[in-house]
């Protein structure tokens, strides 16, 4: 195994997955058809593929169903509750989770985000460099995801992380420590949040 290999294999993949989709209908957003299977096993796909060995990911609209339909075997399924609340309590769930393993990194994704590929997440995955890391894709200049945060960070993630604001505020508050990976040339960053965007989907 190389050392790059050694080091990030500290490394653990969370997929933020519990999205209600209520702009979709309230269709779980885990659960949508993409190249003929549900979202969030795209997402768990390319996170393996990119050479993340540990993934969990958050469940909470639709979870049952989830665990029913997508095959998730070998991730951490994480039930969050109050996924109502915003992607700020799954990202506080996903965390806690992290915390009781010897993972010294979280790489977060976002399950809406089929764009994003493996390239991308590898070239985050590879600007790893210990727990006090802060790395996030930028296109054109601008932040984006997969981020990937240092255990060092997580305490102040999730203190930050309210409503729908992630880690938008505690990114923000340490902007001069964060290192931008340029990934425009091999990603595309959108979202799906409402039927337009659904034409996303294969």
């Amino acid at each position: 195994m190389t050392d790059i290999q050694d080091r990030t294999g500290e490394v653990a993949g969370l997929v933020l997955a519990a999205g209600g989709g209520r702009r979709l209908g309230g269709r779980p957003k885990a659960l949508l058809a993409h190249r003929r299977r549900p979202l969030v096993e795209h997402a768990v796909g390319v996170l393996r593929t990119a050479g993340v060995g540990r993934i969990h990911v958050v469940l909470g609209a639709g979870a049952e169903e989830v665990r029913a339909r997508a095959d998730l075997g070998g991730c951490v399924l994480v039930d969050n509750p109050d996924w109502a609340e915003g992607m700020g309590s799954s990202l506080r769930a996903g965390l806690a989770s992290l915390a009781r393993t010897d993972a010294r990194a979280a790489l977060v994704s976002l399950v809406d985000q089929p764009g994003i590929g493996p390239e991308a997440v590898a070239r985050v995955l590879s600007a790893y460099g210990g727990g006090d890391t802060l790395v996030s894709a930028a296109y054109d200049g601008t932040r984006g995801h997969p981020v990937l945060f240092g255990a060092a960070h997580w305490a102040g993630i999730a203190a930050a992380a309210t409503g729908d604001r992630g880690a938008r505020a505690y990114l923000k508050a340490h902007e001069r420590d964060i290192r931008l990976v340029e990934c425009a040339d091999a990603a595309e960053p959108y979202d799906i949040d409402t039927e337009a965007d659904l034409s996303h989907l294969e």
